[in-house]
């Protein structure tokens, strides 16, 4: 399993997926799940994914390298090339259905699953920058001002804590320090979602990456932010009132 969580704020994007797979108990591995396409002053595009590893990594090196074919066009477009971000998840929802189309029947046959989710973000020039969430199916939706996040994975640990806490206009450094506590929580609770982490800020208009950090064990920044979530929540709990039932 996974956990990836990205957030389009009015400040820019963040995007944080940790790296765990797993197979088992026994069976525990190390994958990069954040991909970041750089191109200073064009573009700045990051991916994240879940699901089947062979198929999210299928899709992502046909969507990066390999390129894809849309619509009746005989030309190859990548992430490198496309002209806008809707055009970036155009691509890359027909990137996993192309790979469904080579791959699909014969996971289904050994009673595989064809199960991959992508979050997409990023700024291609002077377009928005935009948000997307790309189903198996290869169909998306768009974080908007309303919803500001979207998470794929194992999220349900994480969610409350952005749910109660972020709005679009949210400071960027306080969204990252609700991502890197949405992260911590969703850790404590799951064990099929660890360290390392990787980490992208992005300022809105920026064209640059802002910050690229992989976060490990040793990460003082980290470690404090788990110590301090961990006491603040306990000195909350402590200081609302009993309800003065009898029992």
């Amino acid at each position: 399993m996974t956990y990836c969580v990205a957030l389009r704020l009015e400040g820019g994007l963040v995007m944080l997926a940790d790296t765990r797979t797993n197979a088992g108990v026994d069976n525990i591995s190390t994958f990069r799940k954040l991909t970041v396409i750089e191109h200073p002053g064009d573009r700045v595009i990051g991916l994240m994914t879940a699901g089947n590893l062979a198929v999210s990594q299928a899709a992502i090196n046909r969507a990066v390298e390999q390129g894809v074919r849309l619509g009746d066009s005989e030309e190859l477009e990548t992430l490198h090339t496309v002209p806008t971000m809707v055009r970036a998840a155009q691509l890359m929802g027909q990137a996993v259905r192309d790979v469904y189309r080579n791959d699909g029947p014969s996971l289904e046959a050994q009673a595989g699953d064809f199960n991959v989710s992508i979050l997409l973000g990023g700024q291609v020039g002077n377009g928005e920058l935009r948000l997307f969430q790309i189903y198996s199916a290869g169909n998306y939706i768009e974080a908007t001002e309303d919803t500001p996040y979207l998470q794929i994975g194992e999220h349900k640990y994480g969610k409350p804590i952005i749910d109660r806490a972020l709005n679009y206009d949210t400071d960027l450094g306080d969204g990252l320090k609700l991502a890197l506590i949405s992260m911590d929580s969703t850790m404590r609770s799951n064990l099929s979602v660890g360290m390392p982490i990787d980490l992208m800020v992005y300022r809105r208009k920026a064209l640059k990456v802002a910050l690229q950090r992989r976060i490990k064990d040793d990460d003082a920044y980290f470690a404090g932010l788990r110590r301090s979530w961990s006491d603040a929540l306990t000195q909350a709990y402590r200081a609302i009132p009993g309800p003065g039932w009898d029992f």
